[in-house]
């Protein structure tokens, strides 16, 4: 089963991704193996994953949440519908 999951690095960044096995992949990303961004920002920890119905889907959910902000992402973490479907509204309010 496909999954899309996010990293909370050292530096309080987010690290976005997908793989067929989540705690494999954290493990990976600890041990420094997991891409050049997450093994300069080590220890990263799990912060969010969603399941997905395809690998493809996983690459697509994962390329959207990459182009999502810090603050969406975040609501997206904690689990904020509400301020989730306000940053959406919000960006899509200003075409210019």
């Amino acid at each position: 089963m496909p999954f899309v999951y996010m990293l909370r690095c050292s530096d309080d960044s987010l690290y976005v991704g997908y793989t067929e096995d989540v705690d494999s992949r954290e493990q990976t990303h600890n041990e420094g193996r997991g891409g050049a961004y997450t093994a300069r920002r080590r220890p990263v920890r799990l912060v969010y994953v969603e399941r997905c119905a395809s690998s493809r889907a996983a690459r697509e959910r994962e390329r959207q949440l990459k182009r999502w902000s810090g603050v969406k992402k975040e609501a997206l973490i904690a689990g904020d519908v509400i301020h989730l479907k306000l940053l959406s509204r919000r960006r899509q309010r200003h075409p210019h």
